[in-house]
């Protein structure tokens, strides 16, 4: 996937389309943006006939003809569409200027991703890593082996490490992990570390309803640990609705627990 200062570099003459505002029901929200080459798009406003038409003004700024800087669309069945609400659109060249501002903006934007941590790089790892690497997340996968982590997709952080469970203080708040190593008593090492903590979004750990019942007798029994702490704990990883043990539909399910997981926490985090 083509990143954005590699479109900026290879697309010198471009147009910016902002959504500058939104009333009722859009496919996008505020803020959203795309970029229109003569020849090509990167991102999207959200489809449909609208960002058609938006395309078109844009292409006709590039040409010097006649068109719009600003445009209120309604999404409505005049133009084919049933959201029923209205978007904004702002139309830039894009110039130094502006280029430092999407820079900021997709900083910024980075600085408030979601971590999400995968201990393990396994074919279930893996297999995650592949799925989230296109996602709006800082993913960062651990491992003991350095031989696992020669396999991961691009955008991904690999980090080696002799005590994996020692990283689990370095986490944001809000943070993901997923635990999925190649040893039972390490995944347990650092699930402990992860439930000892309330600020999290999601504690996943591949395994079975006997792995967990076997880790929940430690985590009491041995580990210090509360009994209470099992109700942040999901074990094992990616639900029962598909019973398919493929690591990619493993991975597929888990992905849509952890955006789930996700966005319930933000949604707290917002009401506080």
């Amino acid at each position: 996937m083509t990143t954005l200062p590699q479109f900026l570099a290879t697309h010198p003459e471009t147009i910016l389309i902002d959504i500058t505002g939104t009333q009722g029901s859009t496919p996008r929200e505020t803020g959203t943006f795309m970029l229109v080459s003569a020849d090509t798009i990167w991102g999207t406003i959200g489809g449909g006939q609208f960002e058609f038409m938006a395309i078109a003004n844009a292409r006709k700024l590039l040409q010097g003809a006649d068109a719009s800087e600003t445009m209120d669309i309604p999404l409505g069945p005049e133009i084919g569409q049933c959201c029923g609400g209205r978007t904004r659109l702002r139309f830039r060249e894009v110039t130094d200027a502006v280029i430092r501002e999407l820079e900021e903006r997709s900083s910024d934007e980075a600085a408030r991703r979601p971590e999400i941590w995968l201990f393990g790089a396994g074919h279930v790892g893996r297999a995650l890593a592949v799925a989230l690497s296109p996602l709006p997340l800082d993913v960062t996968v651990i491992e003991t082996r350095e031989e696992e982590l020669a396999h991961l997709p691009e955008g991904i952080t690999a980090r080696l490490v002799a005590m994996p469970e020692a990283l689990v203080q370095e986490m944001r708040e809000g943070a993901a992990v997923v635990i999925l190593t190649h040893d039972h008593a390490l995944d347990f090492l650092i699930a402990r570390e992860a439930l000892a903590r309330t600020d999290l979004a999601y504690t996943g750990m591949i395994g079975s309803a006997t792995k967990r019942a076997t880790f929940a007798s430690w985590l009491q029994r041995e580990a210090g640990g509360d009994k209470a702490w099992m109700e942040r704990l999901t074990l094992p990883i990616g639900g029962h609705a598909v019973r398919d043990k493929r690591p990619e539909m493993i991975a597929a399910m888990t992905t849509a627990e952890i955006l789930t997981a996700l966005a319930a926490y933000g949604a707290r985090a917002s009401s506080r």
